[in-house]
């Protein structure tokens, strides 16, 4: 049998069947690069360098790794434990403290605002002026409000950190509430709950992969890349032929 070259057997077809040989050539990439978009556009937390606008900065691949990767759940997992564990124990014996938790609290929060108004004087004070003015204005007149929002609070970071339930959020709201305590003048454990927990606010993605955040990002989504849940709440109001939430009618 004759063989030929390449180049010949191109030149020996006609038009029509180069170009079907063509198509059929560049059909499993496009079929791949159609399969990878979806993939893309299916996740919530997926980032693309495609879509970045000229004034965005790629992130790095050590910040991808240290803070997108689950390969580093593990080390998440010990770090979102630790800290839920110390906010849980705090909030909790405040639960029982009639002081920080119920309608007559408010007593243990006033105690701990005047000592903090103590720290303003000095060439170098712990308290700052403005903040000082935070808390005699806003603090102390309510008291027992802020008490009982303390003690939920902490309870609930800690609950949110340990079973990696919105690990970000609990984590940022964890972050608050330790810079409040350091602009009042205390320290103890605050710098490094601070510390630790706006890792975990950078680590969103990944802190709770051994935990619940594995099932509620991917349902629940973000604001920039809607999940499960609300595509299945879309899908339904077409099939039943509603508007979707928050439409108006043209």
């Amino acid at each position: 049998m004759r063989e030929y070259e390449p180049t010949l057997i191109r030149t020996s077809l006609s038009k029509e069947a180069e170009e079907q040989l063509k198509s059929a050539m560049e059909a499993p990439a496009n079929t791949q690069m159609a399969a990878q978009t979806t993939s893309e556009k299916a996740s919530p937390m997926a980032q693309s360098s495609d879509t970045l606008s000229p004034t965005q900065i790629p992130e790095p691949p050590l910040a991808r790794f240290l803070f997108a990767d689950t390969r580093l759940a593990w080390f998440w997992l010990i770090v979102r434990v630790y800290c839920g564990w110390a906010w849980l124990e705090a909030g909790w014996g405040k639960l029982s403290n009639p002081a920080w938790f119920g309608t007559t609290a408010g007593g243990a929060i006033k105690g701990f605002v005047n000592g903090a108004l103590q720290k303003t004087t000095g060439d170098h004070p712990d308290v700052t002026e403005w903040y000082a003015a935070f808390l005699q204005a806003m603090v102390l007149p309510n008291a027992t409000f802020w008490a009982n929002v303390v003690t939920i609070g902490e309870v609930l970071v800690g609950i949110g950190l340990i079973l990696g339930a919105l690990t970000g959020i609990a984590a940022f709201f964890g972050t608050v509430m330790n810079a409040n305590y350091l602009l009042a003048g205390t320290l103890s454990t605050n710098p490094l709950l601070f510390i630790l927990g706006t890792w975990l606010v950078l680590a969103w993605r990944v802190g709770g992969w051994w935990g619940l955040d594995r099932w509620l990002l991917p349902l629940l989504g973000t604001p920039w890349a809607p999940g499960a849940l609300k595509a299945k709440v879309a899908s339904s109001d077409e099939t039943t032929g509603e508007m979707p939430h928050g439409a108006a009618p043209v």
